[in-house]
């Protein structure tokens, strides 16, 4: 009986060649491999960087570069730059996050590599588009700064960053986005074209409805730990224990539904408290009787009455609690990969996936993150190269 076949990815035989370092490009390039592009990443000789980041950093490479191959190349020398052309010349995508200037120095900006390869899809990843901005050099923090990111997030006075890396992150998913509909272009057009996607345009898209919500009516968007709700019940409690728990009810319905979960039938009886907004007017004094009735509760009890009742809730998970989370176990949320760099290289740890299903299947890990330089004779074979010439470049490079 033979083997199931494959299921073949959404962008099987395109060739991406990556220039990229940290997050924002190398999610780009991830997005693409995960949907089945085959991604070769261009390092320097002493390897991409960001594999040796320590604290917030160490999880930087082996998040954001599954799937993907790596050719280590010496673009200060003829041979390697040589190389690197090669691989441009026959590539659907090339992808860059340096900083302006840096791949024209080389002659592998879009300028000259169209010239090459007139089908070629180029992506950049920019802290800015073309405009005043430009010459500034940009970090996710720095445009959540700019951009009112961290003014919303934070108490006020107090401006605060998001908890992870989102403009870099969506600024290469919005990367991969560009880069697809080009690629869907190309094939009505026969040409490429240069893809931009920008972490302060990305910001400013975040805040957009921030934007409009004074645009339509004239209040601005207090910081989020000071918004008025909507809502009455809609916030942190903390519970026995210490535990805390997010709890809501954004409805009459689910209000009355979580009188009766709770045996508050004073509170569901109370006319004062008949509707939502009658509700939200009573807030402050509604929230602090209520601190006062569930502080001796267990976060597991309210979470199983608020599941049984369909009632919005959620415990305050910490980012490691979520190895042993039951609903990504089950669904294949998480996957092995083989860490590449440090001192745990060659051991196994679990990555996330991309967060969506083709075909009701999880996007999953073809190719464990490169070691440097790990497919370098492999690609340059496919170049061309004989051995001697393989060689000859590896040399130039080791002495380098």
């Amino acid at each position: 009986m033979s083997a199931p076949e494959e299921k073949r990815l959404p962008l099987a035989g395109i060739r991406v060649v990556e220039f990229t370092h940290m997050v924002m490009g190398p999610t780009c390039g991830m997005v693409l491999a995960d949907l089945g592009a085959e991604v070769i990443k261009v390092e320097p000789i002493e390897g991409d960087r960001t594999r040796q980041l320590l604290g917030a950093g160490a999880g930087f490479f082996p998040m954001f570069n599954r799937n993907k191959k790596s050719i280590a190349l010496d673009l200060r020398h003829a041979q390697g730059l040589e190389a690197a052309l090669r691989l441009c010349a026959g590539a659907d995508v090339v992808a860059q996050n340096f900083k302006p200037g840096t791949m024209g120095k080389y002659g592998l900006d879009y300028a000259a590599l169209r010239r090459l390869n007139p089908r070629l899809v180029y992506v950049n990843h920019t802290g800015f588009l073309p405009g005043p901005y430009e010459h500034r050099t940009a970090l996710d923090e720095v445009v959540q700064m700019m951009g009112g990111l961290a003014y919303m997030t934070g108490r006020p006075g107090d401006p605060l960053r998001a908890g992870t890396s989102v403009n870099d992150i969506m600024g290469g998913m919005f990367g991969a986005i560009g880069a697809m509909a080009a690629l869907m272009q190309r094939g009505q057009t026969g040409e490429g074209q240069e893809v931009h996607s920008a972490l302060f345009e990305n910001n400013v898209f975040l805040v957009g409805q921030h934007m409009l919500q004074y645009a339509i009516t004239g209040q601005a968007a207090a910081p989020m730990p000071e918004r008025i709700s909507a809502w009455a019940l809609y916030d942190v409690f903390t519970v026995k224990d210490g535990e805390q728990i997010f709890l809501a009810a954004v409805s009459d319905a689910q209000w009355q539904s979580f009188c009766d979960a709770l045996g508050f039938d004073d509170l569901k009886a109370d006319p004062a408290l008949r509707t939502n907004n009658d509700r939200v007017r009573l807030r402050p004094s509604l929230l602090a009787d209520l601190r006062a009735r569930l502080a001796s509760r267990p976060a597991a009890e309210l979470s199983a009455l608020f599941e049984a009742r369909g009632l919005p809730f959620a415990p305050i998970v910490r980012p490691e609690d979520l190895y042993a989370d039951p609903h990504l176990l089950a669904t294949g949320g998480l996957a092995d990969i083989r860490l590449p760099d440090g001192e745990r290289a060659g051991q196994t740890a679990q990555t996330t996936l991309f967060p969506i299903t083709l075909g009701g299947e999880r996007l999953g890990v073809r190719l464990d993150p490169p070691t440097l330089g790990q497919h370098t004779r492999e690609l340059l074979a496919g170049l061309g190269y004989d051995e001697a010439q393989m060689q000859a470049l590896l040399d130039d490079a080791a002495v380098a």
